[in-house]
């Protein structure tokens, strides 16, 4: 009912707990937390939670209180070759 990013935030808070039942009142609030923000934005809010792995219901209320949910979603950072450096010891220098 309320969406595809949503719905995987709560699969993973209840497979994050040992025994799943632990994660249910997290889970319960995070479903609640529509009523007050609405579905678009606990939605976005679910998405950058996901994406920055803050799989929890403090994180999800959080994003949605600071506004996080309503701004873009930062690029992922290329990852770049590493300095070739003199002064660089490398991996063969600890063998």
């Amino acid at each position: 009912k309320t969406g595809p990013e949503t719905a995987a935030l709560v699969e993973k808070i209840l497979t994050s707990r040992t025994p799943p039942q632990q994660g249910f009142r997290s889970a319960m609030g995070l479903l609640r937390l529509e009523k007050t923000y609405g579905q678009q934005r606990l939605e976005a809010a679910c998405t950058r939670a996901i994406s920055g792995e803050a799989y929890s219901y403090k994180s999800v209320a959080s994003i949605l209180k600071t506004g996080l949910d309503r701004q873009p979603l930062p690029e992922p950072k290329s990852e770049s070759e590493p300095v070739a450096h003199n002064n660089i010891r490398g991996t063969a220098y600890y063998h």
